[in-house]
Formats: C-alpha cells, sequence, structure tokens
C-alpha cells in the first residue's frame, strides 16, 4: 500500500500514542539533510526522552560511528551495521555485542576485502566508502556520497555482484551494504532489546523512521513507521512500505514526524 500523508495521523490514533515506548530511526538521510545531522533532530531526540520515550538510531553506519553515537547522542544504544552489532551506555560505560564471532568477522572480512576489489573493476565509478577502515562485519560500496551518482544501473550491477558472491546487500541513500551472515536491521534490533531492556518486545509500541530500501525489514514490522519525504524514490525498489510519508525530507521530515508524534502523548 502506498504510505498515507503523516497529516492523517491524528484521526488514524484519536485515543493519541501514550502507549509508545520509544522511537527507532535510520540516520544517513533520515535524521541527516544534504550530508550532515538536523540540529533540530538532536534536539527533537533529547525532548522525546524527556517525555519518558526511548530512543535508539538504527543504521547501516560502521562500529566506529556506533562508539562515537551511543556515547555522544541522546539516545538510548544504536544498532548498526544493518543490525550486525549493537552498543549502550551504562553506569559511564560503553557496552558493545556483535552478531558474529571474532574469528567469523575476520574470516568474512577477507572474503568481502577481495569482493570489493572485484565490484570496483566490475561496475566503474564505484567507490570503497570513507566509512570502511571503521567497519566490522560488512562492506560499504559507495555510489553517491563521495562520488558522482552512479544511477540505478549502477546500483544494480552492485547488488548483482554481492548477489553473486553469496553475500546478503541492501541500498541505503549512500551505500550499497553486503555482508555475510543472515541479520538485518530488525534482528539486530530484536538482539538488541533483548540485552539492553530484556522482557517481551512489543513491536506495537515502538515507531520507526526511515528513507531507503534497507529500512525495508523496519517498515515491514512496525504499523507505526513513517518514512521521510525522500523515502519516495525507494519505493519502488521495496515490497514493505512505511505506513506513513512526511512532506519535507531527511531530518526536517524526521523532525516533523517526532512533532507529530510528540503532540499525540
Amino acid at each position: 500500500m502506498a504510505p498515507r500523508p503523516l497529516a492523517e495521523l491524528t484521526q488514524a490514533f484519536p485515543e493519541g500514542l501514550g502507549h509508545l515506548v520509544g522511537i527507532l530511526c535510520d540516520i544517513d538521510d533520515t535524521v541527516t539533510l544534504h550530508g550532515q545531522v538536523v540540529p533540530k533532530a538532536l534536539t527533537i531526540m533529547a525532548e522525546a526522552r524527556r517525555r519518558g520515550l526511548l530512543v535508539v538510531p538504527v543504521t547501516g553506519r560502521p562500529a566506529g560511528w556506533v562508539d562515537h553515537i551511543a556515547r555522544m547522542w541522546p539516545v538510548d544504544g544504536v544498532v548498526g551495521e544493518n543490525g550486525g552489532l549493537w552498543s549502550w551506555m551504562a553506569d559511564g560505560k560503553l557496552h558493545v555485542r556483535f552478531e558474529q564471532d571474532a574469528q567469523t568477522r575476520a574470516t568474512n572480512m577477507a572474503r568481502l576485502d577481495a569482493l570489493g576489489e572485484r565490484i570496483l573493476q566490475d561496475v566503474p565509478g564505484s567507490a570503497i566508502a570513507s566509512d570502511q577502515p571503521y567497519r566490522a562485519l560488512d562492506l560499504a560500496i559507495d555510489f553517491c556520497e563521495d562520488v558522482p551518482p552512479l544511477g540505478d544501473a549502477g546500483i544494480d550491477a552492485i547488488v548483482q555482484c554481492f548477489h553473486d558472491a553469496g553475500a546478503t546487500c541492501k541500498v541505503s541513500s549512500i551505500h550499497v551494504n553486503g555482508w555475510f551472515g543472515s541479520f538485518d536491521k530488525i534482528a539486530g534490533f530484536r538482539r538488541f532489546h533483548a540485552e539492553r531492556f530484556g522482557g517481551e518486545l512489543d513491536l506495537s509500541r515502538w515507531a520507526f523512521f526511515g528513507d531507503s530500501a534497507n529500512d525495508e525489514p523496519m517498515f515491514k514490522a512496525f504499523d507505526l513507521s513513517i518514512g521521510v519525504a525522500n523515502v519516495a524514490k525507494f519505493l519502488p525498489r521495496m515490497a514493505a512500505h512505511p505506513t506513513w510519508i512526511a512532506t519535507r525530507e531527511g531530518g526536517e521530515g524526521f523532525v516533523e514526524g517526532m512533532e507529530a508524534i510528540l503532540s499525540l502523548r
């Protein structure tokens, strides 16, 4: 189904959203705009926490970024590398967990390094993402962040290279991320929730914000899923769409959606 306008959220929840316990969000082109974090996006995260909501980014960005975000942002934890790792601060210390053990990660990264060289040869204009040195489980191929945009044909060619190698891959707004293993964003969040919060996970009590095809597992899992406006160009790549869509792009759309949610609490 096509996403519904965010303006209809109020009539869809006449009793309000007091049942929500938390907010999940992608980062790139969801809380950022033109490559930079929208300042009010961080402010509204802090406001949501002040009002009793948990806030957890769920991103394709690497382990090194997750370390920083978990320590420095107004969040209750972070799931990174498309569900391959998760981290949180507690008792003044950073806690980090991985989907795969150290030996498996090392073996898989060696295979991915070789695959990356083949992709660069087979898809001219692609590049290894600039954040690759900070990754622990996946390979990120840049198709528009620091290189001229490749377009759909280039993206599809990168995806095919990953599939031919037997790797899982997801398309974000800037990278194609590939890995050996079966994890994804929703699996990573489930593991994070069990370790960080414990108890039974009720997906109906969480909202998710995203913008691209690697968010599809989350759009499928959460009834209260919101796409920022720029998700529209990725809808043809997804079988599961966000339930709602904002009128504004990136972090401005995230703020738009968060204001709507907070107004219903």
